[in-house]
C-alpha cells in the first residue's frame, strides 16, 4: 500500500496537502510550516532549518508501521525514520495547534481567522485510513508514505 501526501498550498504557518491511498483520494492534510526540508539533505542542514514543533516533515518516502501513542492512548500509524523527527504519527485534529509535526487528516479544509489552513471532519477521514493500514499490515503488506511538494 502506498499513501501519497501532495503538498499543494502554504499558509503563514501551515501547509495544506491532498492525500491518496493507492491512488484514491482520501482527503486533505494540514501540517506545520513546510521549510523545504528533504529526507536526503544532510542532517546538520535539516536540523539547522527545522523549528521544533513548528515544521512539517521532510519530503521523501517512509515506511509506516503501527505504534501505541501514550498521548492518544491508542495505536496510530507511525511514519518511521523521518530524519530529524521522532514519533511522527497520523492522528485526528483540526489545526496546526493540534500537532507538533504530525500530519492531521480531514475530509475537507478551510482557513481560520488568521489565514491558517485547517481540516474538518478529521475523525471521519482518519478512521477508514487507519482501518486500511491495519488491514494491510496484518496481511503482511508493506505500507509506504510519500511526501511530495506539489505546489
Amino acid at each position: 500500500m502506498k499513501i501519497v501526501h501532495n503538498r499543494i498550498r502554504k499558509g503563514p504557518n501551515s501547509t495544506l496537502s491532498e492525500f491518496f491511498l493507492d491512488g484514491i483520494k482520501q482527503g486533505f492534510i494540514v501540517e506545520d510550516t513546510d521549510r523545504d526540508l528533504t529526507a536526503d539533505m544532510p542532517l546538520g542542514n535539516l536540523l539547522a532549518t527545522k523549528v521544533h514543533s513548528h515544521t512539517a516533515i521532510p519530503t521523501g518516502l517512509y515506511k509506516v508501521q503501527l505504534r501505541y501513542s501514550p498521548k492518544f492512548r491508542r495505536v496510530l500509524p507511525w511514519i518511521m525514520d523521518v530524519p530529524g523527527f521522532q514519533y511522527i504519527m497520523l492522528h485526528p485534529g483540526n489545526w496546526i495547534h493540534d500537532t507538533e509535526g504530525c500530519p492531521i487528516p480531514g475530509l475537507s479544509w478551510r482557513k481560520d481567522s488568521k489565514g491558517e489552513f485547517m481540516v474538518v471532519r478529521s475523525k471521519l477521514c482518519f478512521d477508514p485510513v487507519l482501518d486500511a493500514i491495519v488491514k494491510a499490515i496484518k496481511a503482511g503488506e508493506d505500507v509506504w508514505w510519500e511526501v511530495v511538494a506539489a505546489y
